[in-house]
């Protein structure tokens, strides 16, 4: 194979090197086949005791996946053509290179077994498949028969996920009092089952949830699951985020894919009834492009898909900021791969401070700077 075409599979192994950091508990084994002159070479690495084992001439022992991928391109400029399968747990990904292209290919694999799958998986589920099955199968994540559909298993990762990085907010709910939290915009409320059944059936905390979103079929449906749950501790509600006044304190506000400046009326919420923690995970983010402006960066502006990404950096940034100006301490981060989705970034943000005029003034001037006028902000002032 030629270096230009080695090149670009090294481009791509190295997406499937972060693929494998953030799903590690997925992974079975990668095989591959070099063939040159009409003759096979067959290879394959697996894991043992945190180390990547390469039997390919011999047994080589790696410590990151990339240092296999880099070696694989470097036996790559010997051969004609490579294929690899990188298997997953419920997932087949075939690489095919030759000396013109690189191409992948994406294939289910059907899963026959009945055992837990948190211990197939080899990771410690903070939501375990065997002790939550009632809870799985209402959210259509298992089967009745105590299978993890394979189409959901992305889901229910995502979901352990999602408790495992707030975790270090869930350990300021305190043990001694009933508290209230809210889903805005909860839609098929995966997240709110989960975290009830985490915080009553695990941390046996005293919790009410409320769920409010303007469909009423998900409405309906979370009723429905509720019901079939026995959670007597959660209600859902018909209604825009703007149309509800709580008569009870909100302890907790979480916003999951909430569009645009939804998610603004979400922190919004939060803040003026003096939530103690908010969560929110963005969806897009279409107010900011629609309105800044910047003049030295007018020619890399120029360039919309820059101007886009850029936009979605300083929403969720300028959401931090003010967050911050009303004394919340805040973290933003990835929860799950961008491999998963590209709107993986999580906002958390826990009050602990008085109001600070001097971030409120440092969002202020960035407001002038970039010529906006942001929701959150309006929100917070009218």
């Amino acid at each position: 194979m030629n270096k230009q075409t080695i090149n670009k599979l090294s481009l791509f192994l190295k997406g499937f090197s972060k693929r494998y950091e953030e799903n590690n508990d997925f992974f079975i084994n990668i095989s591959f086949v070099f063939k040159s002159s009409g003759k096979e070479f067959k290879g394959i690495c697996e894991t043992v005791d945190k180390k990547f084992i390469l039997n390919f001439y011999g047994n080589n022992s790696f410590n990151t996946l990339q240092e296999v991928f880099d070696k694989l391109c470097e036996y790559a400029i010997n051969y004609d053509t490579l294929n690899i399968d990188y298997i997953e747990r419920g997932y087949k990904i075939f690489i095919t290179c030759d000396g013109k292209n690189v191409k992948i290919k994406n294939e289910e694999i059907k899963d026959e077994s009945n055992e837990d799958f948190s211990i197939l998986s080899n990771r410690d589920y903070i939501i375990k498949s065997g002790s939550a099955k009632d809870l799985l199968i209402a959210i259509d994540i298992m089967t009745k028969d105590g299978k993890i559909k394979n189409d959901k298993i992305r889901k229910y990762n995502q979901i352990d996920h999602y408790l495992e990085v707030i975790q270090d907010c869930l350990d300021e709910i305190p043990k001694n009092k009933r508290i209230n939290i809210l889903d805005c915009g909860c839609g098929k409320s995966y997240l709110s089952f989960a975290l009830n059944y985490y915080l009553t059936e695990i941390k046996k905390l005293k919790v009410n949830f409320i769920g409010i979103d303007v469909s009423k079929k998900v409405i309906d449906s979370s009723i429905k699951i509720a019901k079939d749950l026995n959670y007597k501790n959660m209600e859902f509600i018909q209604t825009d985020i703007k149309d509800f006044h709580p008569n009870i304190d909100i302890y907790m506000v979480i916003s999951l894919h909430a569009c645009d400046t939804a998610t603004d009326m979400a922190l919004s919420f939060g803040v003026l009834n003096d939530a103690k923690i908010i969560i929110s995970n963005p969806c897009c983010h279409k107010e900011m492009l629609s309105q800044y402006s910047y003049e030295p960066f007018n020619e890399i502006l120029k360039h919309g898909i820059l101007k886009a990404r850029i936009a979605d950096f300083l929403t969720d940034g300028m959401r931090a900021l003010l967050l911050e100006g009303y004394g919340y301490d805040v973290s933003v981060l990835e929860y799950i791969s961008p491999l998963e989705t590209p709107k993986n970034v999580l906002i958390k943000a826990v009050k602990r401070h008085e109001k600070n005029e001097s971030y409120i003034n440092k969002y202020r001037e960035l407001m002038n700077a970039l010529n906006i006028y942001p929701a959150f902000y309006d929100y917070l002032n009218n």
